[in-house]
């Protein structure tokens, strides 16, 4: 696709940078907006959302070496290299850290967390969405060999030595579906927080949506290394269940409606 937006001699600004940027700052606008419908203070719910942020990317990049340990063990320079430090990461890696820091602050800060974590749950699809966009445009996150009608082909060379994508082949887009799955998540949470709901409910409706999508997309998406515990599931499907399991339990535990939108 086209992994730089704008190329000035060696330099350039990569687009999925960009539609990361995009994607921050209209969640944090979502969230801001609905923490105001919810009478939180702006301010701390931007300040939180900026502080899990920074550590939803840490935590990415993190998870991304752990899951990938077997090659980044053997190629201990590659941590440390533009190819990593550009790639995507791993998505629930960054949500394991942004929800450890999310604890934390909102304990420092008085505010009450399943109330605060409704508020931030459909910005937080959005902006997945858009930035999924980047991934696309990128390249990573690359689905399996595809004859499907809809089937994308890479054919530009950055992509290939930035991300490792395989060029001129048909793949399955798996980027696409998982733009489709958290748009349509968005508009569902967006739509329930309009109407009374316990607290939790709509962070758990996201956890149960997104695990779902994520544990059937990840059947058709590639991953350049082995299931290091082998069987039918990946990694990342094992911790979709778990996170499934959580999301169920928000949304069906009994207690009185207590948060309208």
């Amino acid at each position: 696709m086209h992994p730089k937006l704008i190329t000035i001699g060696n330099f350039f600004i990569p687009t999925y940078g960009v539609l990361v940027a995009l994607a921050f700052l209209t969640a944090l606008w979502i969230a801001a907006r609905l923490g105001r419908r919810s009478g939180l203070n702006p301010d701390s719910v931007i300040n939180l959302g900026v502080y899990c942020a920074l550590a939803g990317l840490a935590g990415a990049k993190v998870f991304l070496i752990l899951v990938n340990w077997r090659y980044y063990g053997s190629h201990i320079g590659e941590i440390f290299s533009l190819s990593t430090l550009q790639s995507g990461g791993v998505f629930y890696g960054g949500l394991i850290a942004a929800l450890l820091v999310a604890v934390w602050y909102m304990r420092r800060k008085g505010l009450p967390g399943l109330k605060t974590a409704d508020v931030f749950a459909p910005g937080i699809a959005l902006g997945h969405a858009i930035g999924k966009l980047g991934c696309l445009s990128a390249g990573c996150g690359w689905g399996v060999k595809s004859h499907l009608p809809w089937a994308v082909t890479f054919t530009n060379p950055d992509a290939h030595r930035l991300v490792g994508v395989p060029l001129n082949v048909p793949l399955q887009p798996t980027q696409l579906y998982a733009v489709a799955a958290e748009t349509i998540i968005f508009l569902i949470l967006y739509w329930r927080f309009a109407k009374a709901h316990r607290d939790g409910v709509i962070i758990g409706l996201y956890l149960v949506l997104y695990s779902s999508a994520r544990f059937l997309i990840d059947f058709v998406r590639y991953y350049e290394q082995p299931n290091p515990f082998g069987g039918p599931f990946t990694v990342t499907q094992w911790i979709a269940l778990g996170m499934l399991a959580l999301g169920l339990w928000l949304v069906l535990r009994r207690r009185q409606p207590s948060s309208t939108g």
